[in-house]
Formats: structure tokens, sequence, C-alpha cells
């Protein structure tokens, strides 16, 4: 399987997910500042991934301090945190990896003259923990989930939850994955997921390499393959999941799950525990990041639009949990009122 990040030779080494499909291109990256650039403009990207990256950019950061100290080193990484909590502001996963790897520092504060390798290697062992947890985690949401799935589904699917946003196979897409293994026959559409075309770049590129029966559509024909090509379920990922059960995800995904509950047809969320922020009430409270104009004035290199347009391009929308069906994580299926007692 392909491995969107690794930690190898103290560097990471992730896919540059921009210049797909067209090459695959891995980068070796050895600074806190090239990872934060490649957080910002999407060569890493994927909620779980995205929190993967924090943690081993806080483990580089560790192993490149020059800090002799417990206070040298904790100033280091003080400064590497804050860089790689301004990159993005709605997945949570981020804040969940980066909060994890600042509590492992901490409880090194009570060796104030211990060895700086050793606090390194407890540092790096942690990231790395959290790289074989998220693999595990993706196992367990496609098996989880698997049994939604059924004979002659046909499956619409958003933006790119699969191989490509997470250290593992995916969420959204997991559950694609393990219902293959099972021996089940379906069918997959797959939104291209503008303006950056996340569907069309990346999941549809994963889904030829795994052999699965796809098809790509334009956003603006969802509506139409839900009604004319039987679309029987919608299952995608988010990237931040309120207490109650609201979620978060690529924008364009309100819209499927109001098209799903038109239609009768089921809407699934696939998502690990760590996206879900408890913290927060409801999706109201969800930080939604908006981008740059040019997304929208350009595609790719080619000018779209007039250049003075003006342009409103949030990179996230909020599903409110009255139209999802349930949450799938990997510890197991919720439906949302029970989603909402957990």
């Amino acid at each position: 399987m392909i491995e969107p990040i690794e930690w190898k030779d103290n560097k990471i080494i992730f896919i540059d997910q921009t210049e797909l499909p067209v090459r695959l291109n891995y980068v070796m990256c050895g600074d806190i500042d090239t990872l934060c650039e490649a957080i910002k403009k999407l060569r890493i990207r994927g909620a779980p991934l995205i929190g993967v990256a924090a943690g081993l950019g806080y483990a580089l950061s560790a192993i490149n301090s020059k800090g002799k100290t417990y206070r040298g080193l904790k100033k280091d990484l003080d400064r590497a945190s804050k860089k790689l909590r301004a990159t993005r502001p709605t997945a949570v996963n981020l804040f969940w990896a980066l909060d994890r790897m600042e509590k492992t520092l901490a409880h090194l504060s009570g060796e104030p003259h211990g060895s700086p390798d050793r606090w390194k290697r407890a540092i790096l062992k942690e990231a790395l923990d959290i790289l074989e947890e998220d693999k595990k985690m993706c196992a367990a949401i496609g098996r989880n989930g698997a049994g939604l799935i059924k004979n002659g589904d046909v499956i619409l699917t958003h933006c790119n939850a699969g191989i490509l946003a997470t250290a593992g196979q995916g969420t959204a897409l997991s559950i694609i994955y393990e219902a293959k293994k099972q021996g089940k026959r379906f069918k997959v559409y797959a939104d291209e997921t503008r303006p950056l075309m996340q569907g069309s770049r990346l999941t549809m590129w994963e889904l030829i390499k795994n052999r699965i029966d796809a098809t790509l559509i334009c956003d603006n024909m969802a509506a139409s393959a839900i009604k004319n090509k039987g679309v029987t379920k919608i299952i995608v990922g988010a990237d931040r999941i309120a207490r109650n059960g609201d979620a978060a995800n690529k924008i364009g995904t309100y819209g499927l799950a109001v098209l799903a509950k038109h239609h009768g047809i089921p809407f699934y969320i696939a998502a690990p525990g760590s996206t879900i922020d408890r913290n927060i009430k409801s999706g109201r409270d969800i930080p939604i990041e908006e981008r740059g104009r040019k997304e929208i004035i350009y595609t790719g290199s080619k000018q779209t639009a007039p250049l003075d347009s003006k342009v409103y391009n949030p990179a996230f929308d909020v599903t409110p949990h009255s139209l999802i069906t349930a949450i799938i994580t990997e510890k197991g299926v919720y439906e949302i009122k029970r989603f909402r007692r957990v």
C-alpha cells in the first residue's frame, strides 16, 4: 500500500499531493518551516494525515533542537507548535496531535537534568505511536463500516477520505476497500470536488489503483447521479465533529446531505475519534477556513474568471446532525441519537 507519510533518517518523507495525478513525487522534509508550508499549500492534506504530520513535525523540531537543557528544548518546541497551529484552523486532528505531543514534553519536565537525547527519543516515540495508531484506526473504521455496504450498492463520495488523507487506508474509502476485500460488488461515484479537485485528482487516482469500479462526476451532477444512477448511500469523511454530531467536511458536503435527505438515502460520516472535538457544542462553533481568491479565479494555471471578481471561498461547510444517518469511528457505528450520548 502507498505510504503518504513516513519517518526515515530523522526526516519526514511525504507525497506532494498537489502534483497528483500526473506525478507521484515524494518530498524529503528536514525542517518545520518546509512542513508548515506543505500543510498550508495542501501538499499534505486530510484531517488525520495533518494530525500525523503535526506529531512528526514536533518530533522533527525536537531532533533539530540545539537546546542542551529542558528549558532550551521546550523553547524550540513551543515555537514549532505555534507555527504548526497557525497552518490550518478547521481540522481538529492538528490540535489534538500537538496537545498530545506537548503533554509528552510536560511529562519529561520531572527530569530537568536528564539527557536531551532521552527527551528527544521519548518525543519521537510519541509521534511514531500516533502514526501507527492512525493506521490501526483506519483499518478499524473499514471493518466497522463494511457491514453497511451491500451487494449492488451505488456509493457516492466527496473530496478525498482515503489513503492520501491518513497514514493508513483512509476513513470513508477504508470502508470501500474493506468491502471489496470481503468480495462485495458495488459501484462508486466520486465528486470532482471543486475548486481544488481532490475528488478527481486524488480519490479517482486511489480508486483506480485499487481496482474499484469508480466513475467521476462534476459536483453539480450529484443530484442527477443520485436520481438517475441509483445511488444508494453517501459516505464522506470529516475534519471536525462537534459534541452534538454536527460535522465539518470539505465544501459541498452539506449539499450532499440535503440531497440524501430528499432522496431518502443514508448519509454517513466516517472519521476517527480524534476528529471529535468535545470542547465544541455544535457546528456553529467550528472555525471555517476561508482560502485565497485565486483558487476560484484560476483552474490550475488557466484564468477562468475575471480578475476583479468578488470571491467567497470557504474550504469547508458544516452538515447538521439532523441530516447524518450515523457516524462511523474506529470504535463502532453510532446512529446520530446514540452518538450524541457518547
